[in-house]
């Protein structure tokens, strides 16, 4: 009886005391330990570009440059040519011509029997100008001699260059004033009009601004010549009118700025 009645204090103490620890609370977790807050690092600077620093705004912006027009110009000429921008130009030549002064149509302008309507003579010339990139615009005068008469012109000039490193081929284009004089025979009105005259050319730039160079021109050339009352020939009695014409080559020198 001894060891039962032990067997059930036992047994009671077991219940009681699983039933206690049943009802303590459990043990807080441990704390986690601390970590460092990740370095701020942008996906600029993970890919290995570093984004521009912040701008102080107490800080003046730097100043910014702007090219010029005429910066801009003569960075394309020098593209163009490598001689940099140019705005003026002069040049002089001489040369031969050959000319008809009634190649397409004769109505009396001279008289046959007296002056040769078709001559060849030693011609000299100068010119003056402008230019932007390619585009030149001037004024050229040139005078003729041959044997029985002169003839000078007057004319307005544009052209077209194309620059080629130190060579440019070039094309113009000229309309003016042209008069005939000094004939051999007395008491002549001289003739005079207009004419018109095409040309092509080749410079050769010993230097940014000296030339040498050629051209070969053609002219057509409208005259008429009012009569005269004094005049023993009866030709030139009565007006006249022509529409000549005449080829050119000359040799050029140039001065550019």
């Amino acid at each position: 009886m001894k060891s039962l009645s032990g067997l059930v204090v036992a047994s009671a103490v077991f219940v009681v005391t699983s039933s206690a620890l049943a009802q303590e609370p459990a043990p807080p977790p441990a704390p986690l330990p601390a970590q460092e807050p990740p370095a701020t690092q942008s996906n600029l600077e993970s890919g290995g570009v570093k984004p521009p620093e912040a701008i102080d705004p107490a800080q003046p912006p730097p100043p910014t440059t702007e090219p010029t027009p005429e910066k801009e110009l003569e960075e394309a000429d020098k593209e163009d040519s490598g001689r940099g921008l140019e705005w003026f130009w002069l040049n002089g030549e001489v040369g031969v011509q050959h000319v008809g002064l009634d190649t397409f149509k004769e109505s009396g302008l001279v008289d046959p029997t007296e002056i040769e309507s078709t001559q060849t003579g030693v011609l000299f010339g100068a010119g003056v100008g402008v230019r932007l990139l390619i585009f030149t615009a001037g004024v050229r005068f040139r005078m003729a001699s041959f044997e029985d008469f002169k003839m000078w012109t007057l004319d307005a000039e544009g052209g077209v260059h194309i620059p080629l490193g130190s060579l440019e081929p070039y094309a113009n284009l000229a309309v003016g004033y042209a008069s005939l004089g000094s004939f051999s025979t007395d008491s002549v009105n001289s003739p005079r009009g207009a004419n018109v005259r095409v040309g092509l050319g080749l410079d050769w730039y010993i230097s940014n601004t000296f030339t040498i160079g050629a051209n070969a021109s053609g002219d057509v050339l409208f005259l008429a010549r009012p009569g005269s009352g004094d005049a023993t020939s009866a030709v030139y009695a009565e007006d006249g009118s022509s529409i000549g014409g005449g080829v050119t080559g000359t040799a050029v020198v140039g001065l550019h700025f």
